[in-house]
């Protein structure tokens, strides 16, 4: 069986969680809030070990996994505003921005469960990070509703 299409779906959702953790540490070091600094380094923590996980799962595939964050060289657009958002030091904003992002990163884990070339095998190990996904996303959204 190939593989290859399994690899590269394990490698773009690498890179995009890879963006995720460069956003929640921009975020958590520039937030004035303390609560949601913390917030901000758990997910960075929680994004560091999905990315591990997915990494593990490409090796096990036998491919080289990603180990940067979006091949363009640039953090994704789904962080890129969160950048002026701190540069603005605007609380909100970046609450926003991060759901946002966090908005971003769901849809390509559902887009990934959705595929119909993924290997079952794959497809259970994608589930169990796409189930850490969706719970940094509703606490993200939880975040900015309680903000508002």
């Amino acid at each position: 069986m190939d593989k290859s299409h399994d690899i590269k779906v394990f490698n773009t959702l690498i890179a995009t969680t890879l963006d995720s953790v460069k956003g929640y540490r921009e975020a958590a070091e520039e937030s004035r809030d303390t609560t949601h600094a913390r917030f901000f380094g758990e997910m960075a923590e929680e994004r560091s070990r999905v990315a591990a996980d997915l990494q593990q799962q490409v090796r096990s595939l036998g491919g080289d996994p990603e180990t940067d964050s979006s091949t363009a060289g640039a953090v994704h657009r789904g962080w890129v505003d969160l950048k002026s958002a701190i540069t603005g030091r605007d609380e909100k904003a970046i609450v926003n921005e991060v759901e946002r992002g966090e908005d971003y990163i769901k849809a390509k884990f559902e887009t990934a469960m959705q595929d119909d070339e993924l290997s079952a095998g794959s497809r259970g190990a994608l589930e169990a990070c796409f189930a850490s996904i969706r719970k940094g996303h509703d606490r993200a959204s939880q975040m900015k509703h309680a903000a508002v």
